[in-house]
């Protein structure tokens, strides 16, 4: 398990502090909400040791609680799963324009 200790800064500046990281897990003391991460995630910065990486575009995986602990995932959405997205709120905004639900 890595010792250093982690801080990730969510886009609307919610800071999540004192995680250390066991594989591509977080692990926090303090409770996690999953709200917090609700449309929070784009982007999001995750700091160690006095460097900082943005990552665009995540989302959480999973929040489980082990112990007295509190170990959640985040991963990035690939190229394909943006456009995914990107298409929908297309098509969504079109048949909204036109007025036909879907």
């Amino acid at each position: 398990m890595d010792e250093r200790i982690y801080e990730i800064t969510l886009a609307d500046g919610t800071e999540i502090k004192d995680l250390r990281i066991n594989g591509n897990n977080f692990i926090s003391a303090a409770p996690i909400d999953v709200a917090v991460f609700e449309g929070n995630c784009s982007p999001v910065v995750i700091s160690v040791d006095n460097e900082n990486e943005t990552h665009e575009h995540m989302e959480l995986v999973q929040v489980m609680p082990v112990g007295e602990e509190y170990w959640f995932v985040l991963r990035d959405l690939t190229d394909d799963e943006l456009e995914k997205i990107k298409m929908q709120s297309d098509i969504e905004y079109v048949a909204m324009m036109a007025g036909v639900e879907i």
